[in-house]
């Protein structure tokens, strides 16, 4: 498009425009009408035709990716309730593993339409790009720098949720906190704590992840009893016992494998341990150990199997009898040299033949 043919203006506002003038002007502004507007009319046109292509090619892939994301989650609630479902198959992970990785693509697709459509109509309008773009540059690197902490927690939660790391459902270490996961976004990873609390974890601080829930578990249970024990005795019961666990329904879709007897793990003097483990399904090795510990106590307690273990049970001991309790008391006169036994002692009498005193004059006169 050319600027040149637009009419110059006249020398002075406030000078009087006679009526030849006023017609020699807008003759020439007809005529740079007249030259121009196919120019005008074209560049309009690309404009429209380029903003109309980018909403309908934006339009359409976003719906794509819903019926995507439906699909999938459509996928997941069939499969959710039979045996591999509840084992495996998390819904709400899935759901919201799928509507973040939706999110995600629909506004990388909706950022790459929409930027390029405008650089094309900007190019429709002969504006010069390249200053455009150092500008857009500077601008870009400066809003990285100062929101460096919200562009790393985005980017964390993206590769989070591409490569599954975690997902609603899992129990997880995340350094900073451990629990279980009820949230999982791009920016921030909620977490309830053991004791019930919620925990926001953002994405960008996250270093190690420990998931608690991938894979399996393994319990394991220690049995003490007595050394005097018989020990195919004991491997017996503890037998009958993994069979029964095993054949629940419940907890034989907890158990992912046999309960192991693994032997002897420590022989002391008041106890021998005998240890067992199994592979279960994961979070759920705490309460398969609860339910293995209940089983073994009731059968070793039909069995007369004593289990020993921790401090020493503290009986109760009948008192010592007194040694003193048959003796009666000392009495007082058992010592010949107290008053009590002198007192009581016979009078020995006067022999005959010793002197006596002599009669007084008074007695004899009587």
């Amino acid at each position: 498009m050319s600027w040149s043919a637009l009419p110059a203006a006249g020398p002075s506002s406030s000078d009087p425009v006679t009526l030849d003038e006023a017609a020699d002007r807008a003759t020439d502004a007809a005529s740079w009408v007249e030259e121009n507007w196919s120019t005008w009319l074209s560049i309009g046109l690309r404009i429209v035709l380029i903003l109309v292509i980018a909403l309908v090619l934006r339009h359409v892939i976003r719906r794509a990716l819903t019926k995507l994301i439906d699909r999938m989650n459509r996928s997941v609630q069939s499969v959710e309730g039979t045996t591999l479902g509840g084992l495996l198959v998390n819904a709400e992970r899935r759901r919201q593993r799928s509507e973040a990785i939706g999110s995600v693509l629909r506004s990388v697709t909706s950022f790459l339409i929409l930027g390029t459509a405008a650089l094309m109509m900007l190019g429709a309008l002969n504006i010069n790009l390249a200053p455009l773009l150092a500008s857009a540059g500077v601008a870009g690197v400066a809003l990285g720098f100062g929101a460096r902490n919200l562009v790393t927690d985005f980017l964390s939660g993206v590769f989070m949720i591409l490569e599954d790391q975690y997902g609603v459902g899992d129990t997880i270490d995340a350094g900073v906190a451990s629990g279980e996961v009820i949230e999982v976004g791009l920016r921030v990873t909620k977490l309830r704590g053991d004791n019930g609390e919620i925990w926001y974890v953002r994405n960008g601080e996250v270093k190690r992840i420990g998931n608690l829930s991938q894979g399996w578990a393994t319990a394991g249970v220690d049995v003490m009893v007595r050394p005097s024990e018989d020990l195919d005795r004991v491997r017996a019961v503890l037998g009958r016992v993994i069979e029964k666990m095993a054949q629940d329904e419940v907890w034989g879709e907890r158990l992912w494998g046999p309960v192991e007897i693994l032997g002897l793990d420590s022989v002391l003097l008041d106890s021998m341990t005998v240890r067992l483990s199994a592979k279960t399904m994961p979070g759920k090795s705490l309460a398969v150990e609860r339910e293995l510990r209940w089983r073994i106590k009731r059968a070793f307690d039909e069995a007369g199997i004593q289990i020993v273990g921790g401090l020493p049970p503290v009986m109760e001991q009948a008192p010592a009898p007194d040694p003193t309790a048959a003796m009666s008391a000392p009495s007082a006169l058992a010592s010949p040299s107290s008053p009590q036994s002198q007192a009581a002692a016979p009078l020995n009498p006067v022999p005959a033949n010793l002197p006596g005193p002599s009669p007084s004059p008074s007695n004899l006169s009587k």
